[in-house]
């Protein structure tokens, strides 16, 4: 049983044992599956500086490798893992006199095995680079890496044996880990063959995000985040199914929240339960959302009725940082997600963030909420809506501006139309203008894709929803991608917040929706 008071981040915690307690009972047994590479490779860079494999042998052929002093293999496993690496390492020509020192690199992408970190000088930690060096005393043996990768590509070096004995692999296969079923999940009544590939690469991502919670990224930040959950759930009730893993994960947000009652944006699941650091508006808010989406999804009032002191608890904490004009106040610290973007502005999609999750409240609060709470959810989304028309809707350009500069964004046209401010053929035509790139700072994360792709949805855009799915989810399929990127922008798949791709995530939780899309709506015959 984990510990639930632990804070070793110094955050001051409220703790609700009852929640931890069912939380914990929820922890899923993970399905191991054991996997080996496909085949041998060479890596290459083309004329542009980008690295590409060929295919050497077959996998069975590394049995035949001897390997010398500062020799490498580069293994291809064919597709997305996330788990355990075992090897059987044995000895050629003379027992081993000394340990077999080795050098393995794991990579979702070819440039984390071939770019030295020595040369990474991103802001996040360096120790997110799944680079090892292992000391093995005696061998044969079958050696089992302590450690969980998320990999496709894995490199071994033999950086110092003797010239008493060369090395050689005589096997290697991971040991994959999951908690989704692959046999729950419904077959799909899809006859075209992009949008079939673009839905098995969101289970293929959904699947290996879900580990004992919904993680963000298996390789990095491997953590609850909530954000993150709202879209893995939705793409869950349409595939897995997994709504123990759901009610898990709310548990925690619920069962560990700030000395106010803030749910954090993230939480720690190892080695102990831990409050994350992050306090975001628009992620505390969406602790309303994930709980709409799992009653409408299974109608479990109870659950509903548990948790809604804690959504409640959300709504008055977001009503606080109202003004006088019932505006979102802006500040310069990172109070607010969105999406990623220098110099995005976050007031107006805050404020239409608050008026999108107060109605989804407004629904809950007619099951189990009183009648005080009810008046005061609906007089907040008349005045937020009211403000939001009167401070941040620019008449002469026919688009939401936000922040003292008055910035225009895409993310805050989308969110204005999520959250159903203007009339509906108003909202189309900021659809439209988002399409035709007419909107000011563009969208940078699969995340805002996402919340595009609903607005267009609720604005009767099928065509131009299908569309954008194959161009942009189908567009890092043709870059390359067997799970989908934390990061994707088509005209710079390189691109990287952090300063280099080696520490990006090439298999992020918010990018698996294209699944839960193509499923509610692009089934053959809806």
């Amino acid at each position: 049983m984990k510990h639930f008071e632990n804070q070793t981040n110094n955050l001051e915690a409220t703790v609700n044992r009852v929640f931890m307690e069912k939380a914990e009972a929820l922890k899923p047994v993970l399905i191991e599956t054991k996997t080996a590479p496909v085949n041998l490779f060479d890596v290459k860079k083309d004329h542009e500086g980008n690295w590409y494999s060929e295919k050497e042998a077959p996998f069975s052929a590394l049995r035949e490798k001897v390997l010398l002093q500062h020799d490498t293999v580069y293994l291809d496993f064919g597709g997305h893992q996330v788990g355990y690496l075992t090897l059987r390492i044995a000895p050629v020509g003379c027992p081993a006199d000394s340990p077999v020192h080795l050098r393995l690199r794991f990579g979702e992408t070819l440039c984390e095995i071939m770019e030295s970190p020595e040369e990474y000088h991103g802001w996040l930690s360096e120790s997110w680079i799944q680079d090892e060096q292992i000391h093995v005393d005696a061998i044969p043996v079958a050696y089992h890496l302590p450690r969980r990768y998320a990999f496709r590509y894995c490199s071994i070096e033999v950086l110092n044996s003797t010239a008493k004995y060369q090395v050689q692999i005589e096997d290697v296969f991971c040991t994959q880990v999951t908690s989704a079923d692959m046999k729950k999940v419904p077959a799909l009544n899809c006859k075209d063959p992009q949008l079939r590939k673009i839905d098995a690469v969101g289970i293929h991502t959904l699947r290996d995000c879900m580990q004992s919670v919904f993680e963000d990224g298996p390789k990095r930040d491997r953590r609850l985040w909530l954000g993150d959950l709202r879209l893995q759930a939705l793409a869950n009730y349409a595939t897995f199914k997994n709504y123990d893993l759901v009610r898990r994960c709310l548990y925690l947000f619920a069962g560990m929240t700030g000395a106010d009652g803030r749910v954090s944006a993230c939480q720690y699941v190892e080695p102990e339960y831990m409050l994350g650091d992050n306090v975001l508006y628009d992620y505390s808010l969406f602790f309303i959302a994930c709980l709409y989406d799992y009653y409408q999804e299974t109608h479990d009032d109870s659950f509903v009725r548990e948790l809604w002191g804690v959504a409640w608890r959300q709504i008055e904490l977001s009503l606080e940082r109202l003004d006088s004009r019932s505006l979102v106040k802006d500040s310069d610290d990172w109070w607010c997600f969105l999406d990623w973007g220098d110099g995005l502005n976050k007031q107006a999609g805050a404020q239409a963030i608050l008026i999108y999750t107060l109605r989804m409240a407004k629904v809950l609060a007619a099951l189990v909420g009183t009648c005080e709470q009810k008046k005061i959810i609906v007089q907040a989304i008349q005045t937020t809506e009211k403000a939001a028309i009167d401070f941040l809707w620019d008449t002469n350009l026919g688009l939401f501006v936000s922040g003292a500069e008055r910035q225009v964004s895409s993310v805050s046209q989308i969110w204005m139309v999520l959250a159903r401010v203007m009339p509906d053929d108003q909202n189309r035509q900021l659809c439209e203008r988002v399409l035709k790139k007419e909107t000011g700072i563009p969208l940078v994360t699969p995340y805002m894709y996402h919340y595009f792709i609903e607005a267009m949805l609720q604005c009767h855009m099928k065509t131009q929803a299908v569309r954008l799915i194959k161009n942009y989810w189908g567009g890092m399929i043709r870059n390359g991608a067997d799970t989908y990127w934390e990061i994707y922008d088509p005209q710079n798949p390189e691109f990287s917040p952090y300063g280099s791709p080696m520490v990006n995530s090439y298999c992020h939780a918010w990018s698996c929706t294209p699944t839960y899309f193509i499923r509610k709506y692009f089934q053959d015959g809806e």
